[in-house]
């Protein structure tokens, strides 16, 4: 069955996580990505890994996670010969993706213009950390570093304490997804005009836009975010919302619900006189102490049956291994794996979403250090004696099975 993107080809410069996290959700709409790596090293999160171990001995997660359904391709940039190579492949390319520093792959002959001068219907979507100018452009956009300058750190965490980064690339990942909406959006529109384009995305507009009601709250009715010093959830919202420890050490957290039939359902009429709007929210932290004593008071499971039967908002604060099990994840099939030469079963979260008629899947592991070069040149023409030739120069490396 073809899925939504068959017959989209995406030459994808990409590294580390917002640009293959980008082409990955591509891939798995069906588009054929044909990832350009270093010859050599390969991407830069091959060499990059959590908890100081590799999967299958030698594979690196942060790289398993973004990088299925893509063939890699190792070349040498510098080469006019690879630049002749990568030009003959743009002439029936759809797309290309990179996110390297601004300027980095112009230099090297690969910017929008070289691009469109020998294939006008060519989408160019460049990733980067500040955009392509202004005072920040040579500076390093890394993820930690956006959530940061950006403000969302200063939301995060006890306001007696140091800021706190979030648990995960988020700016990256929200930059991926807005280079998936604009690339989708350029190819409709190259549908109905037969034009390509430039796209640009940047790390950190990409996290100011989500974090709009933020800047809407503070920019219009003159208060700055305070972070509680208590678990309070957000430094703009009125207790309850916020995080509640249970009897044996577990945790819940508490949305936005009726003060009252919190408070009713936790068998706790004293805390009544906390019931208005500029009460819970000036004194937060005292009302979260307060209720968080009740919490306290019941095991996890049955406080939760307890809360969700009134239509309190809530849910159990789990970690990774444990959320992996819910059984509601467990029943969305979220946890799936596939089968990598030295990395063996590799489990990977599956799409996030369901399509009736094109659903996307998870057809090739993530690939090795160009490991599908010979074929790709194959298919764009090239001989064998070609190709052993660009071999034995150290301009294209193979890594096999």
């Amino acid at each position: 069955m073809d899925k939504a993107l068959t017959g989209v080809t995406v030459l994808d410069f990409s590294h580390l996580l917002q640009g293959p996290f980008a082409t990955q959700l591509l891939g798995d709409m069906g588009a054929n990505i044909v990832k350009i790596e270093r010859a050599g090293a390969g991407d830069m999160f091959r060499g990059m890994t959590f908890f100081a171990k590799w999967v299958g001995g030698s594979e690196s997660p942060n790289f398993l996670a973004w990088n299925r359904n893509k063939r890699s391709i190792a070349l040498n940039l510098k080469s006019r010969a690879v630049h002749a190579i990568i030009m003959h492949m743009a002439r029936t390319a759809d797309v290309v993706v990179q996110n390297f520093r601004p300027g980095v792959l112009a230099r090297l002959g690969y910017g929008y213009e070289d691009f469109r001068a020998v294939n006008p219907r060519i989408i160019y979507c460049s990733g980067s950390g500040y955009g392509e100018d202004g005072p920040y452009v040579e500076r390093p956009g890394q993820d930690m570093l956006i959530q940061g300058l950006a403000g969302l750190i200063a939301n995060t965490g006890r306001g007696d304490q140091a800021p706190v980064p979030a648990g995960a690339g988020l700016a990256d990942q929200i930059g991926a997804l807005n280079m998936v909406y604009a690339i989708l959006a350029a190819l409709y529109y190259r549908e109905k005009t037969g034009k390509g384009q430039k796209i640009e995305v940047n790390l950190l507009g990409g996290m100011l836009a989500h974090l709009a009601q933020e800047y809407v709250a503070v920019l219009n009715l003159g208060e700055d975010l305070q972070r509680p010093n208590s678990g309070i959830g957000h430094p703009g919202m009125q207790a309850p919302f916020g995080i509640y420890q249970t009897a044996e050490g577990g945790y819940i957290s508490i949305a936005m619900s009726p003060f009252r039939t919190l408070y009713t359902t936790l068998e706790a009429p004293q805390l009544a006189v906390y019931d208005d709007l500029t009460t819970l929210y000036h004194k937060r932290d005292e009302v979260w102490g307060k209720v968080n004593a009740e919490t306290r008071k019941f095991a996890t499971a049955p406080l939760l049956e307890r809360l969700l039967a009134a239509d309190i908002w809530c849910a159990e604060v789990k970690d990774i291994r444990r959320a992996a099990e819910d059984p509601q994840v467990t029943h969305m099939g979220m946890i799936t794996s596939y089968e990598h030469p030295r990395g063996g079963t590799v489990k990977v979260i599956a799409p996030a979403v369901r399509m009736s008629e094109t659903p996307p899947g998870i057809d090739r592991p993530a690939p090795l250090v160009g490991q599908h070069g010979r074929d790709i040149l194959a298919e764009y023409g090239l001989s064998a004696e070609e190709i052993a030739t660009l071999e034995e120069s150290g301009d294209m490396t193979v890594d096999s099975p």
